[in-house]
């Protein structure tokens, strides 16, 4: 056999039983996709992972791809065999793995009933990316260790904001790109599409707004549905959102004063009663470089907005939780 099918075979072998899901303690199963052989994790290492939440079926039911912020946090002493600080230790970094933890190990351990969004699962399933680990050396100090992981944490957040801030610009124009809009841009940066103008007189600063209104980030998530943040459309919550029993749909007053994100206020004066407006808002417009809830620091926002009826000179504040409060200026 020749030297390179040699190596050709043998890679293959490789990345066979790299796939293979493998039993661990406490029924876990686990599945290596990449083994970067580098030294493994350790109890108070500081870790940045991404990573996709799925059920048993296969939905997607949280992944940090969708906010663009990975997770940084340091990995616990295990509470049991089989629990995540103890699975996490299995890798090390720049390793790609699938990883089930069996719920019923979980319920057993913490002596706690089964939660009720697990009663027909069997497993919590996870797809982990581990970006960093950045553990304490031989001999060093704990305090000197604590100093070193900050610095990695302040240091990358930091180059996470400044890549966030510069590909703002481009994250709007794609999303126009994508949806072959032909948006008109205000002074203040504000694009949008009026598909409906609406008839009568346009709200102005003091009126009352009853709207429609569904808030997305400019990219899907990953599982293919619309990145939706908040809307007062039931159908939309339910095809996009996870569900949420203290939600309470239909049109919502919006005051057009201070504490409401400018961009919505300048959207809401550019239509009529029954209008309807398509706006991309850069993220000064929005929550700008602090972020809010599922909304990330420099976001660029898209909204969905129908006028119902205008409320002249009635400066109704919108009811508890009802508005979405990420693109509530503070």
């Amino acid at each position: 056999m020749k030297k390179s099918l040699v190596i050709l075979f043998a890679a293959s072998i490789a990345l066979a039983a790299c796939n293979k899901e493998q039993k661990g303690k406490g029924g876990l199963l686990y599945t290596v996709h990449k083994d970067a052989g580098n030294a493994k994790i350790k109890e108070g290492d500081f870790i940045k992972i991404d990573f996709i939440h799925t059920n048993d079926k296969d939905s997607i039911l949280e992944a940090t791809y969708d906010n663009e912020q990975s997770r940084i946090f340091p990995v616990g002493k295990k509470a049991y065999a089989g629990d995540m600080n103890d699975v996490l230790t299995l890798f090390g970094e720049g390793d790609s793995v699938t990883f089930k933890l069996n719920i019923d190990t979980m319920v057993f351990y913490n002596k706690q009933p089964r939660p009720e969004q697990y009663k027909n699962q069997k497993y919590l399933n996870y797809t982990v990316k581990i970006q960093k680990v950045v553990g304490k050396k031989p001999n060093e100090a704990d305090s000197v260790y604590q100093k070193r992981a900050n610095a990695f944490y302040t240091a990358d957040y930091k180059a996470s904001l400044d890549k966030k801030k510069t590909s703002e610009g481009a994250k709007m124009k794609k999303y126009v790109e994508d949806n072959k809009l032909k948006v008109t841009t205000t002074a203040s940066g504000l694009q949008y599409v009026i598909t409906e103008p609406g008839t009568g007189p346009k709200p102005v600063w003091g009126d009352t707004a009853m709207v429609d209104y569904t808030g997305q980030l400019t990219h899907k998530k990953t599982s293919g549905k619309l990145n939706v943040f908040d809307t007062s459309v039931e159908k939309i919550a339910k095809e996009n959102m996870t569900p949420n029993p203290m939600k309470q749909f239909g049109p919502t007053p919006i005051p057009l004063s201070e504490g409401i994100a400018k961009g919505f206020v300048e959207a809401l004066q550019l239509i009529a009663k029954g209008g309807k407006i398509t706006v991309i808002m850069p993220s000064k417009l929005g929550y700008g470089e602090q972020g809010g809830g599922p909304i990330g620091p420099y976001s660029p926002l898209v909204f969905d907005i129908e006028i119902k009826d205008i409320k002249k000179g009635m400066l109704a504040p919108p009811p508890a939780g009802a508005f979405p409060a990420p693109i509530v200026k503070k």
